[in-house]
């Protein structure tokens, strides 16, 4: 049985800290990941992991307490983006060297989304945290990346897991970390506006990382469901990173079954 894998991460805010858990899981069960891809939160972890940083991110994480997160929020008074997502960015820069993609130990993908065509991006050279920055743009909140004439938003809002986007060698197990899952019966919610938002959206992401999984037929997907973990709960990574190793014993059990 192979135990080469092409890697795939989705979106998912915060809750795409599992995916630190579920990279570390694989390897300790004696995986090899041969190229990685992702999407938003997803693509920031990609992009850590092909750097050989994944360690150092993880330890940084652990200091990232409510205090710390309101310290790296630069707020703007622009009217299309209530953070500019520089603080945040040059703040993980300092253990994570920015470097060409093309430079990165193994083949990485991030994809975003351009707001004026209306379509996916898909970044596989230039600056990692370039294309880092523009995947995880989310709309209204942090600032577009702006390059080649394109302005950059967050690419779950067109392709939450890129399956289809990996670098996939003959042989390569094809594996997506998905944690876009809800359980929405388990939550009472207040029907606001921004409650009203945030559902819709997270639905939309959902159905269309159903579809994209249905489409390429991955070896092995790891459906993570936390509904009661928020897209902001950045101060909670090791029980976030603690769900995505459990579930990826379970799922790798189930394949190797």
């Amino acid at each position: 049985m192979s135990k080469n894998v092409a890697l795939v991460l989705s979106s998912g805010g915060a809750r795409g800290l599992a995916h630190i858990g579920a990279i570390e899981e694989l390897l300790a069960q004696g995986y090899h990941i041969t190229s990685i891809a992702g999407c938003s939160m997803g693509a920031l972890i990609a992009g850590v992991y092909a750097a050989g940083k994944l360690e150092d991110f993880r330890e940084w994480m652990k200091t990232v307490d409510r205090r710390k997160m309101l310290e790296l929020t630069d707020f703007s008074l622009s009217l299309n983006h209530l953070v500019k997502g520089t603080r945040i960015i040059e703040a993980i820069m300092e253990f994570v060297p920015d470097m060409p993609i093309q430079q990165l130990p193994i083949p990485y993908c991030a994809v975003a989304t351009d707001w004026k065509a209306g379509h996916e991006v898909i970044m596989r050279d230039g600056s990692l945290f370039e294309a880092i920055r523009a995947s995880i743009s989310l709309p209204a909140f942090y600032e577009p990346v702006q390059r080649n004439g394109m302005i950059l938003i967050d690419g779950g809002v067109t392709n939450p897991i890129p399956l289809n986007r990996v670098e996939r060698q003959e042989g390569d197990l094809l594996v997506g970390i998905d944690v876009s899952g809800h359980d929405y019966g388990a939550q009472e919610m207040r029907i606001t506006h921004y409650s009203m938002l945030s559902r819709v959206s997270s639905i939309m992401i959902r159905q269309n990382s159903l579809l994209m999984a249905q489409l390429t037929h991955p070896d092995i997907l790891v459906d993570i469901q936390m509904s009661s973990y928020g897209t902001f709960d950045y101060d909670k990574s090791e029980k976030l990173i603690a769900i995505g190793r459990q579930k990826t014993r379970k799922a790798l059990e189930d394949y190797e079954r």
